[in-house]
C-alpha cells in the first residue's frame, strides 16, 4: 500500500513538514509495509519555502535585507531549485512576524527587502521567481520592491517618494528602470481580493496590519491613485482579483515585474511533483489547522481534493479540528476527516499538545483505515 502525506502546516504549532512526518512515523507503527511518501504543502502563505524545500529537495540561500520597516534589517534568503527556479517568501522579509505590535504600521511598512530578494535571486541566475505572498505587514502597493528593482516613483517637486503606504497618495511620475532584466515572475495566491474596494487591500487586510479606521481611509486612496498612475503612464490594469494579495504587492508586481497571479497550492504541487505520485497511490493524507468550508477554497485541501478526484486516490483530512458534517466532506469526495481536538478540549490544551495529538489521530485513521 503507498501511501503519500501532504499536509499544510498546523498554524501556530506544527510546520508542514513536521505534521508531514508526525502523521509517517505513527502510520509506520499500525501499517509497517505502507510505503510512505511525504510531499509537505502549503498555499503561498508563511511557510511555503520550508515545505517547498522539503517536498521538492530544494535549499536555502541566505541573504541579509531589509525589514518591514526601513531602518530594519533582517536574515531572510529565498528558496533554490535544481530547474534555476527561486521562491521568494515575502514574510521573510516583509513578513508581520518580524514586527512588535507598537510597530506594526502600514503607513511605514515597506516591501523593499522583498524586492531586494527578487533582486539577490536574479544575481544568483534565477530563470524563473515564485513570490509567495502571506504574511505581509504592508500595505504599500508593492513600490518598495519595485524600487528595490530600480523603478522610481516621484512626487509633483520630481523627488523620491519615501518609503511605506503614506506616500502613494503623492506620487505623480512612474519612472521605469532603463535595464529591467526580469524573468518570469509569478505570484504564488490564495485570494482574489482586487486591489482597491469593499474587497480591497486597505480595508480587508489593513487592520490586521496595524491600521486604523482612518489609516485604511488614507491606504485606500492612495491605492486608488496607484492604480489610476499605472493604467495612465504605464497601460495596465492592476485593480483586478488577487491583486491586493499582501498589501497589492501582487497588484505592484502585475505592474513593475509583468507578473502573473496564480494559485499558489497548484504551482507548488506541480512543482513537488505531487500528482505523479498520487498516480500510484492508494490513500493520500492532507491536513491543517481547521478544517472547514473555508478550505475548500484556494486552500491546501482543495488542491489535494482537486488531485486525488483526478488520479483516484482515496483522501483522508487530519485537522487540529473538523468543523464539516460527515456527510457533507463525503459528498464532495474526501472519505475521511478526523480532529485531533476532541469536543470537550479546550484550545490551550490542543495547540500545546499538538503533536502527540496529531499522531494519536494519524494512529486512529490507520487503525481504522489500514489495519488488515
Amino acid at each position: 500500500m503507498k501511501i503519500v502525506i501532504a499536509t499544510d502546516s498546523f498554524k501556530g504549532t506544527l510546520k508542514a513538514y513536521e505534521a508531514c512526518e508526525i502523521i509517517a512515523k505513527a502510520i509506520a507503527e499500525i501499517a509497517p509495509d505502507a510505503q510512505l511518501v511525504i510531499k509537505p504543502m502549503a498555499d503561498g502563505g508563511e511557510g511555503t519555502a520550508g515545505a517547498m524545500i522539503k517536498a521538492a529537495n530544494g535549499r536555502w540561500i541566505g541573504q541579509t535585507a531589509m525589514g518591514p520597516l526601513g531602518d530594519m534589517q533582517v536574515e531572510a534568503g529565498f528558496a533554490w531549485f535544481e530547474d534555476k527556479t527561486a521562491l521568494v517568501e515575502m514574510a521573510s522579509a516583509s513578513g508581520l512576524e518580524l514586527l512588535r505590535a507598537e510597530q506594526m504600521n502600514p503607513l511605514k511598512t515597506t516591501t523593499y527587502g522583498t524586492g531586494e530578494l527578487i533582486q539577490a535571486a536574479l544575481e544568483y541566475g534565477a530563470c524563473k521567481i515564485l513570490l509567495a505572498v502571506g504574511g505581509s505587514a504592508t500595505v504599500d502597493g508593492g513600490l518598495g520592491a519595485a524600487m528595490a528593482l530600480g523603478w522610481k516613483f516621484l512626487d509633483s517637486q520630481g523627488n523620491p517618494i519615501p518609503l511605506g503606504g503614506a506616500a502613494l497618495e503623492n506620487i505623480t511620475t512612474i519612472v521605469k528602470p532603463e535595464n529591467l532584466n526580469l524573468v518570469p515572475v509569478e505570484v504564488l495566491c490564495d485570494c482574489d481580493n482586487p486591489l482597491c474596494g469593499e474587497q480591497g487591500a486597505a480595508k480587508v487586510y489593513g487592520p490586521q496590519k496595524g491600521a486604523t479606521e482612518k489609516m485604511v481611509e488614507q491606504l485606500e486612496k492612495g491605492l486608488g491613485h496607484l492604480a489610476e498612475l499605472v493604467s495612465e503612464q504605464l497601460g495596465c490594469d492592476i485593480n483586478v482579483p488577487g491583486a491586493g494579495a499582501a498589501g497589492g504587492l501582487a497588484g505592484g508586481a502585475i505592474a513593475f515585474m509583468n507578473a502573473h497571479v496564480v494559485s499558489g497550492i497548484e504551482t507548488i504541487m506541480a512543482h513537488s511533483n505531487l500528482l505523479a505520485e498520487l498516480e500510484s497511490a492508494d490513500w493520500v493524507i492532507t491536513g491543517e489547522g481547521s478544517f472547514d468550508s473555508q478550505s475548500l477554497y484556494g486552500k491546501v485541501v482543495s488542491g489535494i481534493l482537486k488531485s486525488a478526484s483526478q488520479s483516484h486516490t482515496r483522501l483522508a483530512v487530519l485537522a487540529g479540528q473538523v468543523d464539516m458534517p460527515q456527510q457533507e466532506y463525503e459528498k464532495i469526495g474526501i472519505a475521511a476527516a478526523i480532529s485531533c481536538k476532541d469536543a470537550n478540549m479546550s484550545l490551550e490544551y490542543a495547540l500545546e499538545n499538538s503533536r502527540e495529538l496529531l499522531r494519536s489521530a494519524a494512529q486512529r485513521f490507520a487503525t481504522q483505515y489500514l489495519s488488515d
